[in-house]
């Protein structure tokens, strides 16, 4: 005999399947309170950033904001099969993070090509925002004030300082 394991969700899923009828008063309220929880539960999937220095095309213009988008276990897999990742390892973060940005300032189409062609900087910046993204699901980071010591957080993906 075959034993099959049945997940039946979130603790609030079985709750929520569990609680009884409510009262015709209640029954009007809940409605509007549901599309908020919703909200709050929903993953994010795309983070915007500003790059330090910004990524200069052909034409000469300065490309600092995009956004990337989650990995994959599919994104991480496929450069390994890569043959500029074989000939060169160190190319596998090139060919990575031109999977997983979705625009860099008016450009959709990201490709191997332009994330060669940014600076170090920036290519230093999208490995660390990608590592961020994936690995802790934000993208804050805790500093401390080279002055008076005291310890906050900073948003990495942009915007400007002071700002919230």
């Amino acid at each position: 005999m075959r034993r099959r394991t049945v997940s039946a969700g979130s603790l609030e899923e079985i709750l929520q399947a569990t609680e009884p009828a409510p009262a015709p008063e209640r029954a009007a309220a809940t409605p509007a309170a549901a599309p908020a929880s919703d909200e709050e539960h929903r993953l994010r999937t795309e983070f915007e950033f500003e790059l330090p220095r910004g990524y200069v095309d052909e034409a000469g213009t300065v490309h600092r904001h995009g956004s990337m988008r989650l990995a994959t276990a599919r994104d991480e897999l496929r450069p390994q099969i890569d043959l500029r990742v074989k000939e060169n390892p160190a190319y596998l973060s090139v060919v990575l993070l031109s999977q997983v940005i979705t625009r860099l300032g008016a450009i959709t189409d990201v490709h191997a090509g332009v994330v060669e062609r940014m600076y170090a900087t920036d290519v230093a910046f999208l490995q660390d925002f990608y590592r961020r993204v994936n690995s802790e699901g934000h993208t804050r980071a805790a500093v401390t004030c080279p002055h008076c010591e005291g310890g906050f957080e900073v948003d990495l993906s942009g915007g400007r300082l002071g700002e919230s």
